[in-house]
């Protein structure tokens, strides 16, 4: 039988970091949130010492806040999936929160066996405030072509 993948591989990482970007610098977000990294909210605790950082740091933070989401993607799964498999929804969930993989058609596609049909779905993903963005398509379709690669 196929072991389950246990983190998020260099594909993953990469497609990840390529859509969350990039600042070095804090910055509050669209919510008024302080930010930094690959998109991590700054805990109060965080508050001092994260004010400027690396890419290196920016890599270790994400590969920490990514943990989170790993473990939530892999209670899920009631079926084994390849390392792009994971790393694809890793991402699809990183985005949009694992409660809303939960009760995707996608996981439940992809937990009955049907790869090619889960696969369709990352395109009903693309979608904010009820509308098309550009941003979430191309990163739905980076996600699908990962997931079947």
């Amino acid at each position: 039988m196929q072991k389950q993948p246990e983190n998020t591989g260099d594909k993953g990482v990469q497609l990840i970091c390529q859509f969350e970007g990039l600042k070095l610098e804090r910055y509050r977000d669209a919510v008024g949130l302080w930010t930094i990294g690959y998109g991590h909210l700054i805990l109060k605790e965080e508050m001092d010492k994260l004010t400027k950082i690396s890419t290196g740091e920016a890599k270790q933070i994400l590969r920490k806040d990514l943990k989170r989401t790993e473990i939530g993607v892999k209670k899920l799964l009631t079926r084994p999936v390849t390392q792009n498999q994971f790393d694809a929804l890793v991402s699809f969930a990183f985005n949009l929160g694992v409660g809303n993989l939960k009760k995707s058609t996608l996981l439940k596609k992809i937990n009955m066996g049907d790869i090619e049909g889960a696969a369709l779905q990352f395109k009903s993903w693309n979608k904010a405030g009820g509308k098309v963005l550009a941003g979430l398509t191309r990163r739905r379709d980076a996600e699908m072509k990962l997931f079947l690669s």
